[in-house]
Parts: C-alpha cells; structure tokens; sequence
C-alpha cells in the first residue's frame, strides 16, 4: 500500500472497527456545518455504511479512507473523495481531522497529497474540486498550498441558523 502510506500517515479502507468513530464524527454537531449533515446518525446506519463499503469508487460514486498514524491502526481523521464522475473524469474531495488536538500538525496535507497523487496517477482523474466555507481559512489555506485555485464564490449557499453563508468552489486541473 505504498500508494497510500506518507511519512507520518496512511490512508486504509474502512472497517467494521470504525463503527464508533465515525459515530462520533457523524454526530458531532460542531462538525454539521462542515460536513452537511443535519440530523444523527444510528449506529445501526452506520454498521450498514460499513458494510457496503467494499464498493469500489466506480460503483459506490465514492472511496471514504481512514487516516492513520503510522504504527496504528486507530483512524485519527476521515478523507473522501465523492460525487465519483467517471465520464468527466473528476471528483469533489473533503477531509477532516477529528480532534482539534490534532489539527495543524500536517496530517491533513498529508492525506490531501496522497489522496491527490491517487486521484491523478491511479483513478486518471482530471480535476478534483472542493467545497469550503468561506469562513474556513484553514481549509482554504489547505487546498490553496496544493494548487487548487478558487474558481468562485457560491452566494448565501448554505443556511446558519438564521442567516445564509457563502460557499467557495476549489478546483485543481490535472495538467
């Protein structure tokens, strides 16, 4: 798996062992905002999730990877490629690492580059894309480092609470 295996990380395929915590991302309400969710997640839907994540990309329209400290099996964050394009040959990507503790270390671009180079090398993607809050600028800072360019501003796209927050679309050519 050297594909996806960085100094401090690899990314693996999920397994039934992160059942509880993708429970616990899936329904950390600090973490909606980011992840579109609006509603709790069951274990039960979860266990399900799990089950059917042996679907390749090409069937599933999406590859959800557990990142990794090397030397641990325990998954410290979650990166995602979806809305899986074969035709287009793109996809929109996300990331997050789930402790705050353990956020700007690197472990995030790390997974993005590992993630980048197997979209571009192994998939033959042509562009990979993402959505980012206006208001994340660690995200933006993120995807920036690694080439993907703003291409737009997405007004008043997602409700917070009572008021509406601008969304800004990434995108990164595969030259």
């Amino acid at each position: 798996m050297v594909t996806l295996t960085g100094n401090t990380i690899y990314l693996r395929a999920l397994e039934p062992e992160d059942l509880e915590f993708i429970y616990r991302i899936e329904n950390n309400e600090a973490l909606w905002e980011v992840s579109y969710t609006q509603t709790p997640y069951s274990r039960f839907l979860i266990r399900q999730y799990l089950e059917n994540a042996h679907q390749d990309i090409y069937e599933a329209k999406q590859l959800r990877l557990a990142i990794c400290m090397r030397g641990s099996f325990d998954a410290v964050g979650l990166i995602d490629l979806f809305d899986f394009d074969p035709a287009n040959q793109r996809a929109g990507i996300g990331i997050i690492i789930a402790d705050e503790g353990n956020r700007g270390k690197g472990l995030g671009s790390e997974s993005l580059g590992l993630v980048k180079q197997y979209a571009f090398s192994i998939l033959n993607l042509h562009q990979l894309y993402a959505n980012i809050d206006t208001s994340n600028i660690a995200s933006a800072a993120l995807f920036t480092n690694f080439g993907f360019d703003l291409i737009g501003i997405k007004k008043e796209w997602n409700k917070r609470g009572t008021t509406y927050a601008d969304e800004a679309l990434y995108q990164l050519i595969n030259k």
